[in-house]
């Protein structure tokens, strides 16, 4: 159903980073959503009368509140998909970040909400009356709203969607607790217990974990995490798939939004080559890698010497050194400057974030095992981290 109403409803609907078309999307996520609760509304509020039910009729009225992240979701998409202007050069897309993080919120004051009236019907049960067109409303809302939750995971997934995907967690967490009334319905044919509170209580506090959840995961990314490890592989095989990059490093992703990266590194290329030569080269990548993988990326050229023996012996020599000392070590940029008395070694050393060594023990393992190799030896680091 999800590809057909993408198919019929979203112009080239295969390009998901296209800005566009994740708008359009977003809109067909938020009209779906707004018409399956107008539906549920209409069809409790009828039957809620009919029946002279107020549960129903207010359940009703909750249904058209969820119309809420609906229209929140449709805006979101409207602003994510504004253009960069002079204020915002990187674009809007982080818009969407903005976005889940209010429906977290709104899926919070659900669960604390819900949890208050469970507690409340654990320490004063009510009678619960059963009905059969009580039964009829919440399986039509069970069905609807879990199809609305699959519907809305689906394009979470396929677009990179953290709206989409908290907009699915919504509505799963509303078949839940709709789940719950009807099940306290059928219990309390059978016991006395309060189950309904109970039974409540325990989907609140999954309710809470999944708020809980979604705004961890939209901190972490506003925050800034780590580049995911596919989009580091395929920047890094493009890169070095042209002859003239011998390695890269220094690598830095910064996510705008989805569908929105943009890149830095420090390509090493022989210093014998024509430099004009290899920055055409250079050039060349930086159109490939927004072309094919729609990043923008800032590549600075490294030159570095391969044909010299002395060079190639020491860096040989340290970074035998180093992997002796910890194999999750690594260095680049590596040069010498020799002199009539010491020869300095110069290069940069990548920690990881989890080494617990400070950086001036971690130098002073590396002097002590290079001054057994040659006392006239000195080392000259620059300390690097991850990114």
């Amino acid at each position: 159903m999800a590809e057909f109403l993408l198919k019929t409803f979203v112009k080239n609907y295969q390009e998901t980073e296209n800005t566009e078309v994740r708008k359009n999307v977003g809109f067909l996520s938020s009209i779906t959503g707004i018409i399956c609760n107008i539906f549920l509304f209409i069809t409790k509020y009828i039957m809620g009368t009919f029946s002279n039910s107020i549960a129903i009729i207010s359940d009703a009225f909750n249904n058209l509140s969820d119309c809420l992240s609906c229209i929140i979701t449709f805006v979101s998409y409207k602003l994510a998909a504004q253009p960069a202007d002079r204020d915002h050069p990187f674009g809007h897309g982080r818009i969407e970040y903005l976005s889940s993080l209010i429906i977290a919120v709104i899926i919070m004051l659900v669960g604390f909400s819900f949890l208050k009236t469970s507690f409340g019907k654990i320490l004063h049960p009510g009678v619960i009356t059963f009905s059969f067109i009580t039964v009829i409303s919440q399986l039509i809302s069970i069905i609807v709203k879990i199809w609305m939750s699959s519907f809305n995971k689906h394009l979470a997934a396929k677009y990179n969607s953290s709206i989409m995907l908290a907009t699915s967690k919504d509505s799963l967490n509303d078949s839940y607790i709709t789940l719950v009334t009807l099940s306290s319905l059928f219990l309390s044919l059978v016991t006395t217990l309060p189950v309904d509170g109970i039974i409540g209580c325990l989907v609140s506090i999954l309710i809470l974990k999944t708020g809980y959840e979604i705004i961890k995961d939209t901190v972490d990314t506003l925050i800034g995490t780590k580049a995911d490890e596919e989009v580091v592989q395929a920047i890094t095989d493009l890169v070095l798939s042209y002859d003239d990059v011998i390695g890269i490093h220094d690598l830095i992703v910064h996510n705008y939004g989805p569908g929105k990266l943009i890149c830095s590194l420090h390509a090493e290329v022989d210093s014998r080559r024509e430099m004009l030569e290899v920055h055409d080269t250079i050039d060349l990548i930086e159109k490939q890698l927004y072309e094919k993988l729609n990043i923008m990326a800032s590549i600075h050229m490294d030159p570095i010497e391969v044909d010299n023996p002395l060079v190639n012996h020491y860096k040989e020599m340290v970074g035998d050194i180093i992997k002796e000392i910890d194999p999750l070590l690594s260095f680049h940029d590596f040069r010498i400057v020799t002199g009539p008395t010491h020869t300095n070694l110069i290069f940069d050393l990548v920690i990881p974030h989890e080494y617990q060594n400070s950086t001036k023990e971690l130098k002073n393992k590396i002097d002590t095992k290079i001054k057994l190799k040659d006392e006239n030896l000195f080392t000259v680091i620059s300390f690097d981290t991850e990114f």
